[in-house]
């Protein structure tokens, strides 16, 4: 490498302001930093003397410390102002000598009062711009793509599931993560091109292009950074991905505001369409962006209103024709568009956090129905209700479940807790004792969508599990697909085996019914008898029965 490209690549990464003069005093080069400070790009400055820069400064002792540091040729030091800055700086000015003459000068700005890095716009934790640093960096970049008829890209990346893994590693283990994840993120960078740290796992980059491949590039050279697993705890390695969004100037918006605001709708549907990979923003991401808040914004109004309601769906003992336990299953009645399906509001609640306030709703309501329905004489039943991840990674959650029971006075041994078996990853330990003191309250334990998640199987036997629950993924195709088949009946005889329960969901027809009775799973969840009913319904049910096939 040059010393040309030595001192590019010096004054593109330092963290202080500098600036570089020749013999002369007049500017050659100075660092990004200094840029933000005084609002002076390299082409304007280059060249320029020492004088104009300390009137851009709004302190002409700059240009006297430079001046006195080249005739006399040593270090000069004073404490400066800057224009439109309300701190003071200290500004030490050191001669280059080659040959026993002054060559040039270096001068360097040090706040006098605080750490450089927050005073400049840069993050204390990873040393990149921050928010401020790069929103001041996409301004001068837009003025002068605007000049020049060129182009900006403006990306938000995130670190996919970033918040379960430190949940899971640790904070100190996440901040290492972070260390890393940002000298990736430099590595695939030109050095004209910014990346920030906004906060906690969001980054935002910044690239002049020519053309949207150049973007395409970028965003493909990102994803083949990640392939290679992090490595923030002495003991794992982690596998980590990321989406980006990305809007470009001027199609996608012609203000910071408007180039932000899109690239961060296209870094949503991004992670809605299943992470880990890059979308441009267009016009009809805005609409499903304002239709996303929409359905938010009304979650929250049904939380302070009442509007959710929690059905039933029965599971049978197919042999004996009875209801042997039930499912219970949230439901949001809105006023005025009816019964909102569960696939347009659950995704919203996870991403949005709601879901812990509803999970912890429907597990109070289940229990109290429960015992109303004991206490007009039905027969007990257990209830089996769904845990969010965020739930079961919530400290409290134990805790909660254990303050419901006693407030409702269910007896633990009717309540069961599904669990997706995707969930199941992590820190297996840390999961397993969760799993451990939800059992020492009595309640059962059950991985549902078995089956299509990634656990792995020498870790069944230790998960203290009592049920395990066939996805309707597998019950649906035992008719038409042998392979399908033989997997159904190996989880049956794995569920025999390990001395589980095993229910089947999904089921629609009476042939899959008389599949899985026949293959050994006693237990059916499905269409086939009877949808998701109302408290009123079910109780009906719980009095009838099922008639046996």
């Amino acid at each position: 490498m040059s010393n040309e490209a030595l001192l590019n690549t010096l004054l593109t990464s330092t963290v202080e302001p500098v600036f570089v003069t020749d013999a002369d005093s007049r500017l050659l080069r100075f660092s990004r930093v200094l840029e933000t400070l005084v609002g002076w790009t390299q082409s304007e400055a280059l060249g320029q003397p020492i004088e104009r820069f300390a009137e851009l400064c709004g302190q002409t002792e700059v240009a006297r410390l430079v001046r006195t540091a080249s005739a006399l040729g040593r270090i000069c030091k004073g404490e400066v102002t800057l224009h439109g800055h309300t701190a003071n700086w200290l500004l030490t000015v050191e001669p280059v000598l080659e040959g026993g003459r002054v060559n040039g000068c270096i001068g360097v700005f040090r706040n006098a009062a605080e750490g450089v890095l927050h005073q400049v716009g840069f993050d204390a934790l990873t040393g990149l711009p921050n928010r401020e640093l790069f929103n001041d960096r996409l301004l001068q970049a837009l003025n002068n793509a605007g000049r020049a008829r060129k182009s900006v890209a403006v990306m938000h990346l995130e670190v996919d599931r970033f918040g379960e893994m430190v949940d899971v590693l640790g904070r100190a283990s996440g901040e290492k993560m972070l260390h890393e994840v940002s000298e990736r993120l430099q590595q695939c960078l030109r050095t004209s091109d910014t990346v920030a740290r906004l906060d906690e796992d969001r980054f935002a980059l910044l690239m002049q292009i020519t053309a949207v491949d150049d973007s395409v590039l970028l965003t493909e050279k990102i994803h083949q950074a990640f392939e290679k697993p992090l490595a923030p705890a002495e003991q794992n390695d982690v596998a980590v991905t990321c989406s980006v969004g990305i809007s470009i100037f001027p199609t996608d918006g012609a203000t910071p505001e408007e180039l932000m605001k899109n690239s961060i709708i296209a870094l949503s549907h991004a992670k809605h369409s299943g992470r880990n990979r890059s979308l441009f923003y267009s016009n009809d991401m805005n609409a499903r962006a304002k239709h996303r808040m929409e359905i938010e914004s009304g979650i929250r109004r049904a939380l302070k209103n009442q509007e959710f309601l929690v059905y039933y769906q029965a599971k049978v003992d197919v042999a004996h024709g009875r209801v042997a336990g039930m499912e219970a299953l949230v439901r949001w009645r809105d006023p005025e568009k009816g019964l909102v399906s569960p696939a347009e509001f659950i995704p919203v609640a996870e991403d949005s956090g709601l879901i812990e306030q509803i999970g912890l709703w429907v597990l109070e309501e289940t229990c109290k129905q429960s015992c109303r329905w004991q206490a007009m004489g039905l027969p007990p039943v257990r209830a089996s209700v769904n845990v969010s991840a965020r739930q079961f990674r919530n400290r409290n959650f134990v805790a909660s479940v254990a303050e419901t029971l006693s407030a409702t006075g269910l007896d633990p041994s009717l309540l069961e807790l599904e669990i997706t078996e995707s969930m199941l990853m992590g820190d297996i330990e840390a999961i397993i004792t969760r799993m451990e003191e939800l059992r020492k309250l009595g309640v059962y334990l059950s991985i549902d969508d078995f089956g299509t998640g990634y656990s792995s199987l020498s870790y069944l036997s230790r998960f203290p599990i009592t049920t395990l629950k066939i996805d309707r993924a597998f019950v649906r195709d035992v008719q038409s697909n042998p392979h399908t088949a033989e997997i159904t009946r190996a989880i049956i005889g794995l569920s025999r085996g390990l001395e589980l329960e095993v229910v089947a969901e999904g089921a629609e027809v009476k042939e899959e019914v008389e599949f899985l009775q026949t293959n050994g799973c006693e237990l059916v969840q499905g269409y086939f008898y009877g949808r998701p009913l109302p408290a009123e319904e079910f109780a009906a049910m719980l009095k009838q029965g099922i008639r046996p096939l």
